[in-house]
């Protein structure tokens, strides 16, 4: 186990150095002491002995802070970091109430049942729900009944669920489609309802998010009716006013703990840029060595020392070739090491899970190549390193995973890697952009009409709607109930609103989608259904050609057939990954707010964009080298959605140093960087946005940059970017800056999107056109 603490020694780990020259910047987090504090007065001595049994003998400041508040009733978000034992806050008060309410039931045996208490928690993944449930069974406490209910759970054991547990763990689709239909089935239950705990409550954002917002004001609602008013807790990772972000969720106010008072280890945090190669891209641009490359390079180094790491990267095949390339660098040193590396996805069984936590913790594995199935409360402390391979889509992210090192108390490193993009770009040389700024928002529109539409249905389908429920929802829920019964959705009597239809009004959304219908991806020689895609991605990820993962097996479409939603894939084992692009135009349907900035003005609004996927990219997995590109013949898609939008006339252009040829071209390139660069204000994805530039655009007269939400009715992104929006368009031009490119790159201002090819950049213009826009800016 490594026990060097200085930051030199500590980077000389990763293999290259004192001062590589991949090495942008180094930060220190300090070691945090522990601040205990007395158990509450309240609590039952049953509970505190059990606490006992498992060596928690004083508990943290933070976790009494958040299970008082939500004793004494309110709504409360505990928004610590990782491994803060957010758990024990909120099980605190829970398993108290349920406790203490069995303890009188035993104690008064004709007493009414409907007196006791029980607790709903709610997790957005089975992994979760499973550690949760296995927390709950370690207390021993015969008065608690703990069980998961979730598609898993057996026909036979439902009901026992329904009637006998006073702690059911279950997510958000299954209280969706299985609960709140069914609330009479329920109604014992939600009579006794005292605590709901809503789990890695900052994961619930965009399209998701809004649909789990409304989920939660459906659930208010059917408690009210059987006189219940449970207090809701939520676990957070540390987000922008996740207060505020928790009280839009559950739709009321909810107070925050967010002191960290956790033990840890001092973390080394290396930010860290792969070289420019000579190989070229597009229009002759220099590529980097790609961050899974590195990646394996630095946790070959790191394992060879037998320091034991931790590798987090989005894709699963990026986690495998990770594990592969080590495994391979690795034989050339010591044959005994690369059976001591391991690749992990989601897809495990729990008792594969637990072996591999298991191995881990016992350092009979050195290395694990990891999605972010490892980020979420999974039981993994005292690693030595963490190697991030890409930006993982949010701050929050990031820390939860560089968090997993150092976790039992030693010094740790951590190295957050590069990859081909500008807001990777802009963090590697820009780390107080992540260390100095408040985490960005959790970003959802609860309000957003193509979500609240069907979820009105729904709650009307568990009980007709009064005008008293109006409070619970958005305020547009009123205007959108009048077009649902003009079309014939629901239909107005004078008690409410009703649902008349045989079918499930539930089963008209999918939380976790994006609109459109899903796709069955099905096995060509077997007709085994692999999964299922939402139509609007299919364009995109299922087209001819398209290399489609499942489970960590790769397969290539071999035909879309959008006629009977399904796309049909056949096994293979390609080393490289596919990229769709685009061709796009828009139309303002309405401006609904708007700022000037002297001669610039910058708008949020409604906007029709129509969208054709036009070809495809074959790129090589670890080089990212363009293999190929094949034209794909596909219908063009019209997407209603919001988009934020920047218009400036020829004149000012001109005025900040810009000559009219440039203007084609430096619109596009700041276009590109600015979609890139979203994610740092709002919790995106660049693929959740698009953009649209021009230099005369049919609506506005004048050049105009356009980035728009990818879903039908807006996610709240460029929302969000409306609001930040120096905040964004700074970041976006010191990206740019930032890149040593000559003209321009992936890195910086290519998007491997783009159906133009890439063309017209001009990458000094977009600077000098960004320049512009923030001149004025308040």
């Amino acid at each position: 186990m490594m026990q060097v603490s200085a930051n030199n020694s500590l980077i000389s780990l990763l293999g290259r150095g004192d001062a590589p020259a991949q090495l942008q910047h180094v930060r220190r987090i300090p070691a945090r002491q522990a601040v205990t504090v007395p158990w509450p007065a309240w609590a039952h001595p049953d509970l505190l002995a059990a606490y006992a049994l498992l060596g928690v003998d004083a508990p943290w400041r933070h976790q009494i802070a958040g299970a008082d508040a939500a004793h004494a009733g309110g709504h409360v978000v505990i928004a610590t970091g990782t491994a803060s034992g957010k758990s024990l806050a909120y099980q605190l008060p829970a398993v108290d109430a349920v406790h203490r309410a069995e303890l009188r039931i035993l104690a008064n045996p004709g007493r009414l049942e409907d007196d006791g208490a029980v607790a709903l928690y709610l997790s957005p993944t089975k992994a979760l729900a499973a550690d949760q449930l296995a927390a709950l069974a370690s207390l021993h406490l015969p008065t608690l009944r703990a069980a998961t209910y979730d598609g898993d759970t057996e026909p036979g054991d439902r009901r026992w669920v329904r009637d006998h547990a006073n702690f059911v763990l279950c997510n958000p689709d299954m209280l969706h489609f299985g609960i709140l239909p069914n609330h009479t089935w329920w109604a014992r239950f939600f009579r006794r309802l005292k605590y709901v705990i809503i789990d890695e409550a900052h994961s619930y954002r965009g399209v998701f998010g809004s649909h789990v917002a409304n989920l939660m004001r459906r659930l208010r609602r059917i408690c009210a009716h059987y006189g219940a008013n449970p207090v809701f807790i939520g676990a957070s990772a540390t987000s922008s006013d996740p207060g505020a972000s928790f009280s839009r969720l559950i739709g009321a106010p909810a107070v925050t703990v967010q002191e960290d008072e956790s033990p840890h280890g001092a973390t080394t945090v290396a930010f860290w840029e792969p070289e420019l190669t000579d190989a070229k891209g597009e229009n002759g641009a220099r590529s980097r060595r790609t961050a899974i490359a590195e990646t394996a390079d630095l946790m070959a180094n790191l394992v060879s020392a037998h320091v034991r790491t931790i590798a987090f990267i989005k894709s699963r095949r990026g986690a495998e070739t990770i594990a592969a390339t080590t495994k391979r660098l690795l034989a050339e040193v010591d044959p005994s090491l690369p059976g001591r590396i391991a690749a992990y996805r989601s897809g495990y069984l729990p008792e594969e899970r637990r072996a591999l936590e298991r191995a881990l913790r016992s350092g009979e594995l050195l290395g694990v190549s990891s999605t972010s199935a490892l980020e979420l409360g999974i039981d993994i402390s005292g690693l030595d390193a963490v190697l991030v391979a890409g930006w993982p889509g949010t701050r929050a992210s990031l820390f939860q995973q560089i968090g997993r090192a150092g976790r039992a108390g030693q010094d740790a490193v951590a190295a957050f890697i590069a990859s081909d993009d500008p807001l990777d770009t802009y963090l590697v040389h820009h780390p107080e952009a992540i260390f100095d700024v408040p985490v960005e928002a959790t970003v959802f529109d609860p309000a957003n009409p193509y979500v609240l539409g069907p979820h009105l249905c729904a709650a009307a389908a568990e009980m007709p709607l009064t005008a008293a429920d109006l409070e619970i929802f958005p305020h547009s829920a009123a205007k959108l109930l009048d077009r649902l019964v003009a079309d014939g959705y629901l239909r107005k009597r004078p008690a409410g609103w009703f649902w008349t239809h045989p079918q499930s009004a539930a089963a008209m959304v999918n939380l976790r989608a994006d609109g459109g219908g899903p796709i069955n991806i099905i096995e060509a020689d077997t007709g085994a259904l692999l999964g299922t895609m939402d139509s609007p991605q299919s364009h995109y990820q299922a087209h001819q050609g398209a290399v489609y993962v499942h489970q960590g097996e790769s397969y290539v479409v071999a035909e879309l057939n959008e006629q009977d939603h399904c796309a049909l894939v056949r096994r293979g084992n390609p080393d490289y990954y596919t990229t769709a692009r685009d061709v796009t135009q828009i139309a303002v349907l309405e401006s609904l707010q708007h700022e000037l900035w002297g001669p610039v003005e910058v708008h949020f609004g409604e906007v029709q964009v129509t969208t054709q996927v036009v070809s495809f990219q074959r790129k090589a997995f670890i080089s990212n080298e363009v293999l190929g590109e094949e034209p794909l013949e596909l219908g063009a898609r019209d997407l209603f959605t919001k988009a934020v939008w920047f218009t400036m006339d020829n004149a000012t252009l001109l005025q900040g140093g810009l000559v009219e040829p440039q203007f084609p071209g430096a619109l596009h390139a700041a276009e590109h960087a600015a979609i890139g660069l979203l994610p740092l204000v709002a919790s995106s994805d660049r693929w959740d946005v698009g953009g649209v530039s021009t230099a005369i655009h049919a609506d506005t007269g004048q050049p105009t940059i356009f980035v728009y939400d990818g879903h039908p009715g807006g996610a709240g992104f460029a929302e969000r970017g409306y609001a930040m929006a120096r905040v964004w368009l700074t970041a976006t031009r010191d990206a740019i800056r930032a890149c040593e490119c000559e003209s321009g790159c992936p890195s910086c201002v290519q998007s491997p999107k783009c159906g133009n090819k890439n063309n017209p950049l001009d990458k000094a213009g977009a600077v000098s056109l960004i320049n512009v826009l923030l001149k004025n800016a308040p």
